[in-house]
């Protein structure tokens, strides 16, 4: 008899769904019963109609926005024209996964799971609502739903009798094993899967461009405490083509001396070569590894040895050990009473998988190598707002980047994977080539020539509007409005002279917003009072009111999620009621209509 079958499917942006759901199929095999575990996008949406028994997975990014991975379900999902019998026959369950300083917390999961019950679905438990900024992070939630869940479960798929549960120090068998080859072979070579120039299908994940890398300059001043750099590509022959609000994603890589010391922690040579086999029929070897491969290659391209462990990696880890002592920490860090000290040893300090590993010596160097790709999860593509049109500058492709760099009580400064390596990309010493691909956005502007645009873009959150204001000028476009944020005039101001020259053209009016700049030679003081964008959009209430009511202007956001979208939200209702003379009900619906027609349009990150 064939094992039981359900189905998990998971939206993520960040890896945290996706290893929630990926420890659901892990523990599904571990009471004998099949699981098949998908992204959502890359699921069949209209099989929802077969299946008897589906677990949802999601994260909520931004203000209250699906992840990239399951946008083409939710747009399904939500088609007014499905029947409200479509789902009669299936049993399921949403978990999210979210954080509660954010207004809109959860609100993917809470959404999908009343759609569901809207199509006829019948929910096995009440939504679960894992929330980062729990002290033991999203685990406190979803322990305890698990633990119900699989009551659920188990009373719908009993396991087939004749097999026990395997325990849960036993591992499971790897996913992969790595044949290693005894020679290089005689013909073929090892590289990475790219489109090449005049290739007739776009560039993609699976597929990424090398482009060449024209430029990278840091654009903040050499005393600002962040290194921020305008880097410039080369698209030529690419296929790639962009608008404004469109993003490219670039697929970074290890440091040379990580993957060095990561495979002498686990004793590996780095130029053995070996090819990849499945160990599963649904489980196909990653598109982004060539076969065959080398050790340097897979820990350098591939592994995310840089990232904070996840709790699964102490549970595999821990499974893997032969080590008593190092055996005994790693299972206290993987049970939910170990929660607490797993989050100080790994959470707090950002302690990097690599640090783990050295941590724990003889456990690691007696690692399997079949079981790599089991423990350690794969590096993911990092997301960049376009910042250059293709109208202004053809055949380029321009980000502006924020290098990533903090203090924890680790010796170590924490860095960011990407941000890192490209600031450490130098095209002055020679020929760099970065992979890439592009995607559109969340921000589409007005094509109607009169259209006024407001943008609100602090910071790095500037970089789309930077595209949008080239591309609308190019055509003709000249009513636009940028609100500019940073610190100080003569340290972060991003493209200060290109404004000014476009507001000479009458091209931009420029709204500037200085928090840490003195006041005037009156005071020697700093202001006491910062001044940020959400001020200045106050201070010119009646002209937002008057673009907006009046002559139908567009209006952006972009920028950091954490407290300015809802800031210049706040703002906004402060001009609706003052300018024009709402009450707050009417000022809250006004804001809503705004955003149902598409006029009010943020693209936000954490």
């Amino acid at each position: 008899m064939p094992n039981p079958q359900f189905l998990v499917l998971f939206g993520s942006q960040t890896g945290t769904a996706q290893d929630v759901s990926e420890r659901l199929g892990r523990e599904a095999r571990r009471r004998r019963l099949g699981c098949r575990v998908q992204a959502l996008d890359s699921y069949p949406v209209v099989n929802l109609i077969n299946e008897p028994l589906v677990i949802f997975v999601c994260a909520t990014t931004g203000q209250g926005d699906p992840p990239d991975n399951m946008k083409n379900f939710w747009r399904f999902i939500f088609r007014k024209k499905l029947p409200t019998t479509a789902l009669c026959q299936m049993e399921f369950a949403v978990l999210g996964l979210g954080d509660s300083s954010y207004t809109k917390f959860n609100f993917v999961a809470k959404k999908l799971h009343r759609r569901l019950l809207q199509l006829g679905g019948s929910a096995l438990l009440p939504v679960c609502l894992g929330d980062d900024q729990h002290e033991l992070g999203p685990d406190a939630a979803v322990d305890p739903w698990l633990r119900d869940l699989w009551d659920r479960v188990l009373g719908l798929l009993p396991p087939p009798p004749d097999l026990a549960e395997i325990p849960p120090g036993v591992p499971l068998p790897s996913k992969f094993t790595l044949l290693f080859l005894q020679e290089a072979p005689s013909t073929g070579s090892e590289g990475q899967r790219v489109a090449h120039p005049g290739s007739q299908e776009p560039p993609s994940e699976s597929k990424p461009f090398l482009a060449p890398m024209i430029s990278n300059q840091r654009v903040t001043g050499p005393s600002h405490f962040q290194d921020v750099r305008l880097i410039e590509f080369d698209i030529s022959g690419s296929g790639i083509s962009f608008a404004a609000g469109d993003v490219v994603l670039i697929q970074p890589s290890n440091s040379a001396a990580h993957v060095q010391q990561f495979c002498q922690v686990l004793g590996l040579d780095p130029e053995q070569l070996f090819t990849l086999q499945p160990q599963e029929p649904d489980v196909s070897c990653p598109t982004r590894l060539p076969q065959p491969c080398s050790m340097r290659h897979l820990v350098s391209h591939y592994l995310d040895i840089a990232s904070v462990p996840r709790r699964s990696f102490f549970e595999l880890l821990a499974c893997l050990s032969l080590h008593e002592l190092e055996r005994e920490k790693l299972l206290e860090f993987s049970s939910a009473q170990g929660q607490e000290e797993l989050f100080e040893y790994c959470n707090r300090p950002r302690r990097t998988i690599l640090e783990v590993l050295c941590d724990f010596p003889h456990t690691a160097a007696a690692i399997p190598p079949d079981y790599l790709l089991d423990l350690i999860p794969a590096i993911r593509p990092r997301a960049f707002s376009i910042a250059s049109s293709m109208l202004a500058h053809p055949s380029r492709l321009q980000i502006l980047v924020a290098v990533v760099q903090f203090q924890t009580r680790l010796k170590e400064p924490r860095r960011g994977l990407c941000s890192s390596w490209l600031a450490s990309l130098d095209p002055g010493q020679g020929p760099v080539r970065v992979p890439l691909w592009v995607r559109p956005g969340s921000l589409a502007f007005p094509e109607t020539p009169d259209t006024p645009v407001i943008m609100v873009g602090p910071g790095t959150g500037v970089a789309p509007f930077r595209a949008a204001i080239q591309e609308r000028v190019a055509q003709g476009q000249t009513r636009n409005f940028l609100f500019f944020g940073c610190r100080w005039r003569d340290q972060d101001f991003y493209w200060e002279a290109e404004w000014q020259e476009l507001e000479t053209r009458d091209c931009l009016t420029l709204v500037p917003a200085f928090s840490r700049e003195q006041l005037s030679a009156l005071f020697s003081a700093l202001q006491e009072q910062k001044v940020y964008v959400q001020h200045r959009l106050r201070e010119l209430g009646s002209l937002v009111w008057e673009l907006l009511d009046r002559q139908g202007a567009y209006f952006y956001l972009a920028g950091n999620a954490k407290s300015m979208p809802a800031d210049v939200s706040e703002a906004l209702m402060s001009i609706f009621q003052e300018n024009g003379g709402l009450c707050s009900p009417d000022a809250a619906a006004y804001l809503a209509r705004l955003q149902r027609t598409q006029r009010f349009q943020t693209e936000t990150w954490a």
